[in-house]
């Protein structure tokens, strides 16, 4: 069999290729994703996932009519190819790591775990067993976002802002802010390039359960940046932006139409593309990067707001 011809039939058997699909984790995301692939688009990637059944710490019987099965039986049933991790983020680590142990490919939510060097390991081990390690990013789907890139595209960068607020989540499940707020990071990063962090600091009223941590930034022409991640009980999910230009300053996330694809759907596709082997050499590389990298940033974060501070006699 020629070259081409051994190419062309790997296409056809990937093409007819079913991956046996399991969700671990039953919180919000993990409820929607055994929606959307119960009822995957039309001639879409996401037709060749085929949910087997679902992992959970909490005994929950079937959830229409999918079936829940032990971690075990997942890791173990040579029927099951691919897991989904939708557990809180400090679980991640442990479950990403079973189930390529597993020789399974993986979707996980992000962050993809609270360690910069933990990630590296476990991409390493995903490469070294020919697996697929994709990492949930929707913040980068939004047509919001989608609109604000074709926004800044071309533009020189004077000096920016991006501040979150939210409400206050449980830092035991959710990792520290620049972690779990790590898609506010991705949003700089994919924008602006590379980034080298100039200095972070935290706020804590812990009676309140408030935070609010500001990271300082340079990009590769040495232009300020400022990311704000601030929580608290009663503090409404928003984001707000001040991207100065040489031309001018965005101070407002462009208005957009909701898509007719939810984000979910869409990253569920991405990833089933992955494994039919329809995403390049070059965006899987560029994806890894930035995923990488923004870990990296995260950890160079929290590592400068927990150092003491400085006492001056």
């Amino acid at each position: 069999m020629s070259e081409l011809s051994l190419l062309q039939h790997i296409r056809v058997s990937l093409a007819n290729k079913m991956f046996g699909t399991v969700v671990v984790g039953i919180g919000i995301a993990g409820s929607v994703r055994i929606r959307d692939m119960l009822n995957p688009m039309p001639s879409s990637p996401s037709e060749h996932l085929k949910l087997f059944g679902f992992v959970s710490r909490r005994t929950l019987g079937n959830i229409n009519e999918v079936k829940q099965i032990s971690l075990q039986d997942a890791l173990g049933n040579k029927e099951v190819q691919a897991a989904i991790i939708s557990t809180d983020n400090k679980s991640h680590e442990e479950n990403v790591r079973m189930f390529l142990e597993a020789g399974k490919h993986v979707l996980v939510e992000y962050p993809m775990v609270l360690s910069a060097s933990t990630a590296r390991e476990l991409w390493d081990m995903a490469e070294q067993k020919g697996k697929i390690l994709h990492v949930e990013h929707i913040e980068l789907l939004t047509e919001e976002y989608k609109q604000l890139k074709k926004e800044v595209a071309g533009k020189e960068l004077v000096k920016g802002t991006l501040h979150f607020t939210g409400g206050a989540l449980d830092e035991e499940q959710s990792g520290f802010p620049a972690f779990s707020g790590i898609a506010r990071l991705t949003w700089l990063v994919d924008l602006f390039g590379d980034l080298t962090v100039t200095s972070a600091t935290r706020e804590e009223q812990k009676e309140k359960n408030y935070s609010r941590m500001t990271a300082h930034f340079q990009t590769a022409n040495k232009k300020p940046l400022t990311w704000i991640e601030e929580r608290g009980p009663g503090l409404r999910r928003d984001k707000k932006i001040n991207f100065c230009f040489k031309s001018g300053c965005l101070e407002n996330l462009p208005e957009a139409p909701r898509s007719a694809v939810g984000l979910f759907m869409q990253d569920q596709n991405l990833f089933a593309k992955k494994l039919l082997g329809q995403v390049s050499r070059e965006e899987l590389a560029a994806e890894k990067w930035r995923i990488l990298r923004c870990l990296d940033l995260a950890e160079e974060i929290q590592q400068h707001c927990e150092r003491p501070a400085k006492i001056h006699s």
